[in-house]
């Protein structure tokens, strides 16, 4: 048996070696061949509907003019109709082909060219995807990689607690490209820092308490945009240990509030917040006892005067007949409050209307008597005799 096989390979060889011209024209004529198809975008990832653009390459020699047939082969099993063009030259020409599907919903699939003329000729598959997603799911998965980590100068403090003292924290906020990022220093649970700074890689953020009296907690730093990430907590003690240690944390708040109203009958509100020390301090605003804003603030070693965020808003029923705006802020040590009456609005008076001629009294016409007609009087006809 291996030596009939062995036999009809050395005949075959050898009948390929003794090939006469034509058969060996025959064997080099170029062939027809398509590429496999290219999807644009390849794999979308967005909103739909949306449409996918396919392309493919099918190469045909040529002799004056040759009639060049083909379709589509979609991966659902389906065909397109069956496309004809006419290709015009000598040698072997290139044809790009295109179609555009438009799809609704998710979809992994592929495309394929199935060349019918002058010869049949399938190509490869061109694959594709298509997954829909919300724009708002796209803005939160395709937006900036953030990181942030945090730490502090010291863990256990345990130094002067006199003014001057000071315990540092720092952090580190990482994009994967360059962008705003919003951040937020959080203090044993109250806001203690914040801002807005552009990072290009990575910035470095900190803050620092000057430490009164013995204490404990932590830090955090936490982005709020353009993603929301927090750091590891930080944590730190404080012993004081050179008698400068106070009974509880210095500083003592007070407010001032000035509400004024405008003529379309808006009711505006400012004020301030005045603290002797460091501390986080809380405010909010009220009119006529109902909470309509608040926030918070932290002051610094020195502590100081701060103007908080105004507020307005427009008045109506009972409100719009006068009333009062209180601000109340709640420090470490002590709340305050400050009130301010404000007036009834007054609205803008309407328009007048315009008067109602009076009623003008014409003069009645004066009365013309005409001459009365004369009489005539017509001589009295003469009798005829028959």
């Amino acid at each position: 048996m291996a030596f009939s096989a062995s036999s009809a390979a050395l005949a075959a060889l050898a009948a390929g070696l003794v090939a006469g011209p034509a058969q060996a024209a025959t064997a080099s004529k170029p062939k027809v061949t398509a590429s496999a198809p290219k999807a644009s975008p390849r794999a979308h990832e967005g909103s739909c509907p949306v449409k996918v653009d396919f392309s493919a390459k099918i190469k045909v020699p040529v002799n004056g003019k040759t009639k060049l047939a083909y379709r589509w082969l979609h991966g659902d099993g389906s065909k397109s109709k069956v496309k004809t063009l006419t290709v015009k030259g000598k040698g072997t020409k290139t044809v790009t082909i295109k179609q555009s599907i438009t799809f609704k919903d998710d979809v992994k699939g592929w495309e394929a060219v199935q060349v019918l003329g002058p010869k049949k000729v399938t190509s490869k598959k061109g694959y594709f995807s298509v997954s829909c997603v919300s724009l708002k799911e796209v803005v939160r998965n395709h937006g900036p990689k953030i990181d942030a980590r945090a730490w502090t100068s010291y863990s256990k403090y345990g130094r002067s607690c006199a003014p001057g003292g000071r315990v540092d924290f720092s952090g580190v906020i990482s994009s994967s490209r360059p962008a705003w990022v919003r951040y937020r220093w959080v203090l044993d649970g109250r806001t203690a820092d914040y801002g807005k700074i552009k990072v290009r890689d990575s910035r470095k953020v900190g803050f620092s308490i000057s430490p009164r009296h013995s204490q404990s907690g932590w830090a955090q730093l936490q982005v709020l945009s353009p993603k929301r990430e927090y750091s590891n907590k930080t944590y730190y003690k404080v012993s004081c240990k050179d008698g400068h240690e106070t009974s509880k944390p210095h500083g003592k708040v007070s407010a001032s509030a000035d509400a004024t109203v405008a003529r379309d009958c808006t009711v505006k509100a400012t004020g301030s917040i005045t603290s002797t020390g460091a501390g986080s301090v809380s405010y909010r605003w009220s009119l006529n006892g109902r909470t309509v804003s608040n926030g918070q603030t932290y002051f610094g070693r020195d502590g100081g005067k701060i103007i908080i965020p105004s507020f307005s808003t427009k008045l109506s029923g009972a409100d719009a007949n006068g009333g009062v705006v209180t601000l109340t802020v709640t420090g470490p040590n002590n709340s305050d409050s400050s009130s301010d009456r404000y007036p009834a609005c007054r609205k803008a008076p309407a328009d007048k209307p315009e008067p109602k001629p009076s009623a003008t009294t014409l003069p009645a016409p004066e009365a013309t008597t005409l001459p009365a007609p004369e009489a005539t009087t017509l001589p009295a006809p003469k009798d005829s005799k028959a």
